[in-house]
């Protein structure tokens, strides 16, 4: 399956973003999703993750409460409603989809990567 990741820019800290991902190649509702993100000089970290029917999602405890994935199994897209954005939020955001049907927040869990997105934060 190839990923189109979309929506980064740069924001003011408290203003929302929308990031999307676009999916193409086999059939979308088979595989599990997530984003991940890496901030300059850190390794890449798990954000969020959606089963495959969108049913189920869960998210890293740095960003609950202010992030939410989202997908829509007829659009073929995922999408990551960021709200409250702080600086520390500031990063490339991939979006990958796993074999597995279910919630997995772990990279090597993950077979297909989009080519990410970059948020900036500014304070």
């Amino acid at each position: 399956v190839q990923l189109q990741a979309s929506g980064g820019g740069l924001v003011q800290a408290g203003d929302s973003l929308r990031l999307s991902c676009a999916a193409s190649g086999r059939t979308f509702s088979n595989y599990g999703m997530g984003w991940f993100r890496q901030a300059p000089g850190k390794e890449r970290e798990f954000v969020a993750a959606i089963n495959y029917s969108g049913h189920s999602t869960t998210t890293a405890d740095s960003v609950k409460g202010r992030f939410t994935i989202s997908r829509d199994n007829v659009k073929n897209t995922m999408n990551l409603q960021m709200n409250s954005l702080k600086p520390e939020d500031a990063a490339v955001y991939y979006c990958a989809a796993s074999r597995y049907l279910g919630i997995k927040d772990l990279e090597r869990d993950y077979d297909y990567w989009g080519q990410g997105t970059q948020v900036t934060v500014s304070s």
